[in-house]
C-alpha cells in the first residue's frame, strides 16, 4: 500500500488554531455589553450571570421573578449579506429578532448568546458579525455572555453561513403580558418599522432575481426627497442602493418598551403587545388577543416605507400576499387602555419611536380584521 500524507483536521477544512484565535479576540467586544450582573469567567465553558437581590449592585429587584427565554435567527437575509459582503447589520438583526420577541412578554432582556456556523474561519467576516451582535446587545441593555462558532466545511458551501441567537430575560410574575388582559375598546398603537426587517427575504430575493434588479443601483423611488420641518430645510440624505435598503437591520424595540413598562410602577395600562414578524400584522397581532376579541386595523393609518411598494410593483405581488408576508411598515404593536393611549403614544415618541394609532379592539373571535 502506498504511504499517504498524514491527515490533519486543518487539512480536512477545520482550522482549530484560527478558530481559537478568533474566539479569544472577542473579549473586548463582549465586555462592552456587560452589566454588574455578569460574573467574569475566563476560559469557562458557559457564561455566568447573577440573578439576586443585592441592593448595592442592582437598582431593580424582583419579588417573584419569572425567567423568559427565546431563540430565533435571521432567515435567508444572510444570503444577501453574503452576496454584498456586509455582515454587521445581520448581527443586529439577530439580536433584534430575539429581544423584540422577549419584551412582548413584559420582560427585560438579561443576556444573549449567539451561534455562527460557517465553512471556513473568515476572521474579518466573523468579527463584523459579532460586532453587530454586540452593538445590538448594548443598545438593548442585554449582555453578550457567550456563543459558539462552528467550523463545518462539509455542511456549508463556500460563502454560506448561518446564525442563531438565544436570549434570556426576566419579568415580575404579576406583570407578565397575557391575552386575558385585553379588553374591547382598547387602542392599538403601531410602532414604525425600519423596512423589511428579517422576514420574507426568500420572496425578496426572488423578486430581485426575476425582475433583474441591481443591488448596487440607487433607485429614485427608494430615496424620496426628505421632508422639511416647519421653516427649516430638510437635511440632505445620502442616497442608498437597493442592497443597502434591503440590509437595513431590524429595529430594536427592547429599550423603549422596557422604559415604557418601567414608567408604570403601579398601574399597567399596556394590555398586550406583538412583534410583527413573519405572517405580518394579521398573523402576529392575533397572538395578543383572547378568543372573544378581534383587532380592527386601518391599513391607511400609516405610510408604507417605499421598499414595500417597490417590491410589490417589480414582483407583481398581490396585495393580500404583501399583507401576509411583510410588516408593511409596522414592526411592533402595543395595545393600550383607551384612557392612556395618548400618554403612551407621547412617551414612545419621546423615546424615539414613530407611533401611529392603527386600530381598536372589538368583540369577535380572536382574529385581525382589516
Amino acid at each position: 500500500m502506498a504511504r499517504t500524507k498524514p491527515l490533519t483536521y486543518a487539512g480536512a477544512g477545520v482550522d482549530i488554531d484560527k478558530k481559537d484565535a478568533f474566539t479569544e479576540s472577542l473579549d473586548s467586544l463582549m465586555r462592552r455589553t456587560f452589566s454588574p450582573r455578569v460574573i467574569s469567567n475566563p476560559g469557562g465553558f458557559a457564561g455566568l450571570f447573577r440573578l439576586d437581590y443585592n441592593q448595592r449592585l442592582f437598582r431593580r429587584n424582583y419579588k417573584d421573578p419569572v425567567l423568559v427565554a427565546c431563540c430565533d435567527g435571521v432567515g435567508t437575509k444572510i444570503k444577501l449579506a453574503a452576496e454584498l459582503g456586509v455582515f454587521d447589520t445581520v448581527g443586529i438583526d439577530l439580536v433584534a429578532m430575539n429581544v423584540n420577541d422577549l419584551v412582548v412578554q413584559g420582560a427585560e432582556p438579561l443576556f444573549f448568546l449567539d451561534y455562527i456556523a460557517t465553512p471556513v474561519v473568515d476572521t474579518a467576516m466573523l468579527h463584523a458579525l459579532v460586532t453587530g451582535v454586540a452593538d445590538g446587545c448594548r443598545r438593548s441593555g442585554c449582555a453578550l455572555i457567550g456563543g459558539e462558532t462552528a467550523n463545518m466545511p462539509d455542511v456549508y458551501a463556500k460563502g454560506d453561513f448561518d446564525l442563531a441567537g438565544f436570549c434570556v430575560g426576566v419579568v415580575e410574575l404579576k406583570r407578565v403580558q397575557k391575552p386575558a388582559r385585553v379588553r374591547a375598546g382598547d387602542v392599538i398603537l403601531g410602532l414604525a418599522s425600519d423596512g423589511i426587517h428579517s422576514n420574507g427575504y426568500t420572496l425578496v430575493r426572488d423578486v430581485v432575481k426575476q425582475a433583474g434588479l441591481d443591488l448596487s443601483k440607487v433607485y429614485d423611488e427608494l430615496n424620496p426627497a426628505p421632508k422639511a420641518k416647519g421653516r427649516r430645510k430638510a437635511a440632505p440624505v445620502t442616497p442608498k442602493t437597493l442592497g443597502q435598503v434591503l440590509l437595513t437591520p431590524t429595529r430594536l424595540y427592547a429599550d423603549p418598551i422596557v422604559r415604557l413598562l418601567r414608567s408604570y410602577k403601579v398601574k399597567n395600562p399596556i394590555t398586550g403587545m406583538a412583534h410583527i414578524t413573519g405572517s405580518g400584522i394579521g398573523g402576529n397581532l392575533c397572538r395578543a388577543l383572547p378568543p372573544t376579541l378581534d383587532a380592527k386595523i386601518d391599513l391607511t393609518s400609516w405610510e408604507r416605507p417605499p421598499i414595500f411598494n417597490f417590491l410589490q410593483q417589480h414582483g407583481n405581488i398581490d396585495e393580500e400576499e404583501m399583507y401576509r408576508v411583510f410588516n408593511l411598515g409596522i414592526g411592533y404593536c402595543v395595545i393600550v387602555s383607551p384612557t392612556f393611549a395618548d400618554s403612551v403614544a407621547e412617551q414612545l415618541t419621546k423615546l424615539g419611536e414613530r407611533v401611529f394609532r392603527i386600530g381598536t379592539v372589538v368583540k369577535g373571535t380572536g382574529i385581525v380584521r382589516k
